[in-house]
């Protein structure tokens, strides 16, 4: 399987975070509990990691970290789970990590396409990853033998169905790496509160035509036990 890492992946800075390791704290928010438990198994109780399952789409994400953050100081707020990747870009059982999340359906559908809610002039429809985190993990996941991508994860309330509105996609975010449905919304809650972010998604389809008997859930959620195992490792 073929290995999509940036090449900038290589170099790695230390991470912000200078404070005591002992006492650096993460929150990681998955959609639903099978994702929560592989990535529980893969930290084996690490200490300062709180895990939740915030719910299925941005807006249950948002609020359930909202919520969250409400009730403590975290030092970075992680989405985690499976998604589909982009055929050519993250291939079935892959990591992306993400560089930028980005809500790609968040805007208004027009005569000459869609405009984002940015283009629109109401708000922003991007957050970027903490830049040295998400090299230094895509770097420790290659090392570990992981096949890795570090570029866009696109968040979106409607999952793609068809392999027109992959191009669709695609042609908004020439770049983009995977698909998913919760990143934004987690984004933009640690956002407010001035935590960086990483989104870590693990990938489990190919975006485009729905074809279940294709999907490969058991290993998605082993390879994301296996990037949560390198955690505390990386953020400490």
């Amino acid at each position: 399987m073929q290995k999509h890492t940036q090449s900038n992946s290589v170099d790695i800075t230390e991470s912000h975070n200078s404070q005591d390791p002992s006492s650096t704290r993460v929150l990681i928010v998955t959609a639903v509990d099978a994702e929560k438990e592989a990535v529980q198994r893969g930290l084996n109780h690490a200490h300062g990691f709180d895990v939740i399952a915030g719910g299925v789409g941005p807006a249950a994400t948002a609020s359930a970290t909202a919520r969250q953050l409400v009730q403590g100081t975290y030092d970075w707020v992680i989405s985690a789970g499976i998604a589909g990747g982009f055929a050519g870009r993250a291939e079935v059982s892959s990591i992306v990590i993400a560089d930028t999340i980005i809500a790609a359906d968040l805007g208004s559908e027009t005569e000459d396409g869609f405009s984002s809610v940015q283009e629109l002039g109401f708000g922003t429809d991007r957050v970027q990853a903490d830049p040295d985190s998400a090299r230094k993990l895509a770097k420790a996941l290659q090392h570990a033998g992981v096949p890795v991508t570090l570029g866009p994860v696109l968040t979106v309330s409607t999952t793609t169905g068809t392999a027109a509105t992959a191009a669709r996609l695609l042609h908004r975010v020439p770049d983009a790496a995977a698909e998913a449905m919760e990143g934004f919304g987690v984004a933009t809650a640690a956002a407010a509160v001035g935590v960086p972010v990483l989104e870590i998604r693990s990938i489990s389809n190919q975006v485009g035509p729905r074809d279940r008997s294709a999907w490969k859930i058991k290993e998605a959620l082993q390879a994301l036990e296996t990037a949560s195992s390198l955690l505390p490792e990386v953020l400490r």
